[in-house]
């Protein structure tokens, strides 16, 4: 047992990687330890306990955990190290067998932490719980808080999909979520904290309550009779979820911000079915339109993932081709790596890692050519910026309605404030926007 002069100050470190789904859940451990004596401290402090919350997107993700497990042990080779997320979920074993990690927690097994580590054994051999992540039906939602003037709300996770390159069914199990009031009162807590923006986030998150009778669409009609909260953004949902009603109902909000994040994966046909995408191109470039008709000035984020199995250089092309021919915002490209257990290592010819980097290349320069052309449409028109707390060279940054990042001097503006801007161009770099107060 850890005994007392160990964890006399009680000191605990979070580190999260990937989503912000990742990001809500290391929120609510952490509120969880604080509750039950723990004092956090940043990570890069000393602590007793260091909690790491990974991700398993790609083979870079995984690489970064065990390059995190190994830099907290140099600061204290006596911690008690916990990991969890889908990391810990998908290569459990692997993890319990790495030098000085005590507890692998599966990804449902999150709100456990608290009361393990109380009771934290430091000894030869890590301890793993977790589940079959597959009949798994325990829904723990959560809320982001203390570090961000936006709270990340979960309201979904896991997935039904099972698309040909993706491992989340197997780190996060399927698709479950809490009912409308449940969340409702999530969001009500959410806002106590002080958040003036709600961003809804999970692993799928247009499939809330299909399962439990109600829809995506009840809950944010729902969360908009919320007075406290100021604004909300919906985070990435699936294109054959995000129904004509969703989009008019954002249209109409004054809470729910024009901005959507809209996975395509590949602008090809014949790409989204070795995939296992359900939906066209055809239905993408409708939602895209229908967006913009109604929300012209709407930011509108995609991801794409270039190099998979199956993706020829006129495959390629195709993908390029359809994302120049639509109104997009922004891309984030994602290089596609080889994930165990899935479909997609049989999909034929294998894209060389060189090529496969040379198309996010392409795209990436796509993608500032239509970020960019974004932002100066917007010169000159007037915008609501909630300001963020990090300073930069003296300057604050926020976001607008429609997710324009703008810069303003930190001496005259406030974090956590909403404030009326006039945009007037873009920054030097071209990565913000600068503005003028109103």
């Amino acid at each position: 047992m850890i005994d007392d002069d160990n964890f006399r100050r009680r000191r605990c470190a979070f580190h999260t990687l990937g989503c912000k789904l990742n990001f809500s859940e290391t929120s609510d451990m952490s509120r969880r330890l604080v509750d039950n004596g723990f004092v956090r401290v940043d990570f890069d402090d000393v602590a007793d306990v260091y909690v790491i919350n990974t991700c398993s997107v790609t083979e870079e993700a995984n690489k970064k955990c065990r390059q995190t497990i190994h830099r907290c042990l140099r600061k204290n080779k006596d911690a008690f190290v916990v990991v969890t997320g889908c990391y810990a979920q998908l290569q459990s074993a692997n993890i319990a067998q790495m030098p000085g990690v005590d507890l692998v927690l599966g990804s449902n097994q999150k709100h456990l932490l608290a009361e393990l580590v109380s009771n934290g054994i430091k000894q030869k051999d890590a301890k793993i719980i977790s589940s079959d992540i597959l009949k798994d039906r325990l829904f723990v939602g959560s809320f982001s808080s203390g570090d961000r003037t936006r709270s990340f709300l979960k309201i979904q996770d896991g997935c039904d999909y099972f698309c040909s390159y993706c491992t989340i069914p197997m780190a996060r199990g399927l698709s479950r979520s809490g009912t409308v009031s449940e969340t409702v009162a999530l969001a009500r807590k959410a806002a106590g904290e002080g958040a003036k923006e709600i961003v809804l986030t999970g692993v799928n998150i247009g499939d809330f309550g299909r399962k439990n009778g109600s829809s995506f669409l009840e809950l944010i009609q729902a969360l908009e009779e919320i007075d406290s909260v100021e604004r909300y953004r919906i985070s990435s949902i699936e294109p054959n979820l995000l129904t004509d009603e969703i989009i008019a109902h954002v249209a109409k909000s004054s809470k729910f911000m024009p901005h959507f994040h809209i996975p395509l994966q590949s602008g090809s046909d014949e790409m989204l079915k070795l995939m296992h995408r359900r939906y066209t191109t055809e239905l993408y470039a409708h939602k895209v339109d229908l967006v913009k008709s109604l929300m012209p000035d709407a930011f509108i984020g995609v991801d794409v993932i270039v190099g998979v199995g199956g993706e020829t250089e006129q495959r390629f092309m195709q993908s390029h081709d359809f994302l120049a021919s639509i109104d997009f915002t922004q891309l984030h490209v994602f290089t596609y790596s080889e994930r165990p257990g899935t479909k997609a290592l049989e999909l034929r010819p294998v894209v060389p890692n060189q090529e496969r980097h040379r198309r996010n290349a392409v795209l990436h320069e796509l993608s500032e050519q239509h970020r960019k052309a974004f932002y100066k449409e917007n010169v000159g028109k007037k915008a609501k910026v909630l300001v963020e707390s990090s300073v930069r060279e003296g300057l604050l940054s926020g976001f607008t309605e429609n997710y324009i990042r703008v810069e303003l001097p930190a001496s005259t503006v406030q974090p956590n404030t909403i404030v009326d801007v006039e945009l007037t161009g873009l920054s030097l770099d071209g990565m913000t926007m600068e503005a003028k107060l109103l």
